[in-house]
Formats: structure tokens, sequence, C-alpha cells
């Protein structure tokens, strides 16, 4: 049965980019933003490199997600308290994946204390979803150029229920990325941490937004 999954900021950098790796897949995609003419133009993008994609634009997140299996929330962590406002009743029992980090505006540090991470705040706020984390340590850039310097880009997962953690694996192995489950959610505290690392590192050595991270073992 194919799997209906709600992009919410379908038109940002994150979104979009998730919605064209993901229209590989065998999923119906509703794209959700709150202009409707560029989530659209992001829809109409896919159906031109991939005719066969089940892609829709919405500009309505109450009904995109109220029909998805799966919510992708999208959005900055300044944003995910009113998203989760808008789907807490159509989110019960749902997987919700937060894909936002606490990064502050200048790149050096967080904007909340160390004790908890913007997945632990959007499952507080859902207490009825299955929060998991995912896609924050990747770029925007990452989901064309998964293989960089020959090496697949490893994607870090981490939530409390595992038969959503492997669903949402799946969905990164689709968009390209080696899935490696992390951990419960409080897990997802040292990946943001990890990503605003890895904002410094670019920044500092110029990698162009195009970086990840990779675990290399025997």
């Amino acid at each position: 049965m194919t799997q209906t999954i709600a992009i919410i900021g379908a038109s940002g950098n994150m979104g979009s980019a998730l919605a064209k790796s993901l229209s590989k897949g065998d999923y119906r995609l509703l794209l959700c933003a709150n202009n409707l003419d560029k989530v659209q133009a992001v829809a109409d993008e896919i159906k031109r490199d991939n005719p066969a994609a089940n892609v829709e634009a919405l500009d309505c997140t109450v009904d995109a997600s109220w029909e998805a299996d799966i919510i992708i929330a999208a959005v900055p962590y300044a944003a995910e308290k009113e998203v989760a406002e808008r789907i807490r009743q159509v989110a019960n029992q749902k997987i919700v994946i937060s894909i936002a980090n606490l990064v502050n505006e200048s790149f050096d540090g967080a904007v909340t204390a160390p004790n908890t991470s913007a997945a632990e705040e959007l499952q507080r706020l859902l207490p009825n979803s299955k929060v998991i984390k995912a896609f924050n340590t990747t770029f925007a850039a990452d989901f064309a150029t998964p293989v960089i310097d020959g090496k697949q880009v490893d994607a870090f997962v981490a939530g409390q229920d595992e038969e959503a953690l492997q669903t949402v694996s799946e969905l990164v192995r689709v968009a390209g990325f080696n899935p490696i489950v992390a951990g419960d959610l409080s897990v997802s505290r040292t990946l943001e941490h990890m990503q605003i690392l890895l904002m410094q590192l670019t920044l500092k050595y110029n990698y162009n937004w195009l970086a990840g991270w990779k675990i290399l073992h025997q």
C-alpha cells in the first residue's frame, strides 16, 4: 500500500530537496507551504523531471496532514510550535519527522538549554504522535549529491517507536543516504549539536554547504 507523506514547508530549501528525493520512491507526496504558487512550482518541477511521481501541491497544512501517514515538518525550530498547533488533532498516532536544529542566527551555538532538542520539544507539543528525528544532519545540497568523495553520506535517525524508526530509515534510504538509528529521542540533542558543528566547519573551511557525516568502521 502506497504511503502518503505530507511535507510542511515544501517550498523551502530543505523541504523542496526532501520532496524531490522522496518523489523517486513509491510514495504519494502532499506538498504544503504558505505560498501555494511556490509549492506548486516545486510540484511542477518534480513532475517535469519524473512524470510518474505522485505529487500534489496544497496550501492547507491540516488537510494534507489529515490525509498523510507520515508528516515531515520541514520548518525551522521557531516554526515548529505553530505547525504542531495546526496538526495536533490530525496527527494522532502518526509519524511526525522533525528536521529542525536549535542553531542560533550566528551559528555559534543553540538557542535553548542543552537538556532538550527541537525533536523533544515537538514530541511534548504532540504527545499522541510518534516524533522521529531525521534529516537534520544533512544540508539541502546533499540531497542532490548524497555521495561525496566516493562515500555515501550517513543520515541519523532517533526516536522512541521501533516501527516508526524503521519506516523513517527507509525514507532515508530512498532519499539516497545511509540510515543509522542512533537511539531514542534524547539522542536528538547530540544530533542537533552535530549539525551546529558541521555548519561552523562549513563556514570556516568553505565546504559550499555540500558536506555530511560518515562513520567509518570495520
